[in-house]
């Protein structure tokens, strides 16, 4: 800070020299002491100067709206909104959300360093806070093929970044258990530099969460069940309690929070597709989901704003208090949460729930042609079985888990399997899209629920292969093609016609259209996905993203094949 803004910020605090702006006649939550206050609110170079009484050059009238923090996500992977960040950015301010805690690990599977660095340069210079935490498994495991591979030498030029906070979901648990060298150097550094690091402790109980906190690990967003989130609690970690497109967590979690632990948990979104973010909202809508959950609207806020930021300590936001970053929201309703206005260091930048500032970043990214890998064949979807009895990845509506389950499928005269429509058993298979290597993971999905065609996507948690699947090995293959002649996105076909498409081409994984242009292609494509005749109790594109994430239980698809994820390894599709 400089010196005479310092100056200006106390004259004001004093009452000595006029406010730049001064917010009368509002409500202020006050989420120190959980109270709803009065009075004036000061605000000079973007910071709060006080609350009382004050003059300013500039007077607005809350006309006894509730004066609410900004809220701020804990834990985010912006392109699983399809959109660039300044993009985002747009979507998000109208809902309250002045700043996010992001993890590029994403397009760091993808692009490597080049990726973490477009993230940061495409996200200067907005009315809108993206701070970055750095990704630390790159690859997430090595039973897959991945676009880039990040070592501690790698990451360690990022935390002079001003925006970096430290290093993002640890969710190799193999390597802190057995204390791998280069596991233990990004622990290291991140901890050498006075950062922060997230954790991510899918199915970890009891001293495997201590070997967590013994690592330096303080946060998990994996809880799915209120006895889980205790024990994190418990342990001493922060509870991100998540509410994504595909995790919805927490309707779940809220009955485990009360006056003592409430302080210690916060909201995080980590993955929301940009139709959830629009119809929705971001933190607003895990916010309203708590209050409906019975959590008293000012703790909910507080989840949303000081604990976040305490949690990263992030000591200028969170809060309506003397120099605090001027982030903050006129709410007409604490219950409802109906957000009117949004003021970003001290600025409007949303009236009457409409954007009024520009978001645009002229960020050149040159992060096209990603997608590498040889005409697909039919022969290419061949699964071949000894017997009928097979292991099967089942669907979990909702969540990122799936179970293991094993059941009988179709087999033709020449012992392939045949998918089928009235078990719901589906053909998957997972082709490496990075480096030419002719790698495709071939597995059976029960629980998408299409009755024709096919679906394909780039986004693959967290490798982002090419994940398809289908009812027939012909719209498969038309899938697979479609998706290396757009370089990236998603797509839907049946009986050999492509019914809709959605092109990224940023990596694979993020469009650079305007949001409004992503979002209307989004619905082309749920209107296609009707036409197959899909579940439509849950997003499928988003679902099929993570059936190829190895991290998380129980049984998941990679490009090296099926993977048993309590146990490690590859097992085999037939049960004989």
């Amino acid at each position: 800070m400089e010196r005479n803004q310092l100056t200006r910020r106390i004259l004001v605090a004093s009452g000595k020299v006029p406010a730049d702006t001064v917010v009368k006649n509002g409500k202020i939550v006050d989420v120190f002491n959980g109270e709803i206050i009065e009075g004036d609110i000061a605000i000079v170079d973007g910071y709060f100067a006080g609350v009382g009484k004050y003059d300013g050059k500039y007077i607005v009238d809350a006309k006894g709206s509730y004066v609410v923090p900004a809220f701020i996500d804990g834990h985010v992977h912006i392109e699983s909104s399809l959109v660039t960040p300044s993009e985002f950015a747009k979507v998000l301010l109208p809902h309250g959300v002045t700043t996010v805690i992001a993890d590029p690990h994403e397009i760091a599977n993808v692009l490597g360093t080049a990726g973490i660095q477009y993230m940061l340069d495409s996200s200067e210079n907005l009315p809108f806070d993206i701070y970055i935490m750095l990704p630390s498994c790159v690859p997430a495991t090595s039973f897959e093929n991945s676009g880039a591979s990040l070592s501690a030498i790698d990451l360690f030029p990022f935390y002079h970044h001003p925006r970096v906070l430290g290093l993002a979901e640890v969710m190799n648990f193999p390597a802190v258990l057995q204390a791998q060298d280069d596991m233990l150097n990004k622990l290291s550094d991140a901890k050498r530099f006075g950062k922060k690091v997230d954790g991510h402790a899918a199915g970890l109980r009891g001293n495997d969460l201590n070997v967590y906190m013994a690592a330096g690990i303080r946060t998990d967003h994996e809880s799915t069940a209120a006895e889980e989130a205790k024990e994190r609690l418990r342990s001493g970690m922060y509870l991100m309690i998540r509410e994504g497109t595909v995790a919805k967590d927490l309707m779940k979690l809220i009955p485990i929070i009360n006056h003592h632990n409430a302080r210690r948990c916060l909201f995080v979104t980590d993955d929301k597709h940009l139709d959830d973010l629009v119809l929705e909202g971001s933190i607003d809508h895990n916010v309203r989901l708590a209050i409906q959950g019975g959590i008293s609207p000012i703790t909910a806020i507080q989840m949303a704003t000081i604990n976040a930021a305490e949690c990263f300590g992030l000591e200028d936001k969170g809060a309506i208090a003397a120099g605090y970053k001027a982030d903050f929201s006129f709410v007409d309703d604490l219950d409802s949460v109906r957000i009117s206005h949004v003021y970003k260091d001290g600025v409007a930048v949303v009236q009457d729930g409409k954007l009024i500032v520009d978001c645009s970043n002229k960020h050149k990214h040159g992060l096209e042609k990603s997608v590498h890998f040889d005409e697909i064949q039919a022969s290419h979807f061949t699964i071949s079985l000894p017997s009928k009895k097979s292991n099967i990845i089942e669907v979990i509506p909702n969540s990122l888990i799936t179970h293991h389950i094993v059941e009988e499928v179709d087999i033709c005269s020449q012992g392939f399997f045949q998918p089928s429509i009235s078990a719901d058993q589906l053909k998957l298979a997972v082709i490496e899209r990075h480096h030419l290597t002719k790698q495709i993971g071939l597995g059976i999905v029960k629980g998408l629920g299409l009755k024709y065609g096919a679906i394909a996507t780039t986004i693959a948690h967290d490798s982002h292969n090419l994940i398809v699947a289908g009812t027939n090995d012909e719209d498969m293959v038309l899938a697979a093609n479609t998706i290396k002649e757009m370089q990236g996105g998603l797509v839907v076909i049946k009986n050999g016609q492509i019914l809709a498409s959605l092109n990224l081409p940023i990596a694979g994984l993020m469009s650079d259209s305007s949001f409004q242009e992503v979002y209307a292609k989004l619905n082309n494509l749920h209107i296609a996905l009707e036409q197959l005749g899909a579940n439509d109790q849950f997003n499928p594109f988003l679902t099929l993203s993570f059936l190829a994430l190895p991290v998380i239980p129980e049984l998941k698809l990679t490009d090296k094949g099926l993977f048993k994820v309590s146990k490690f390894e590859h097992i085999d599709i037939s049960c004989v």
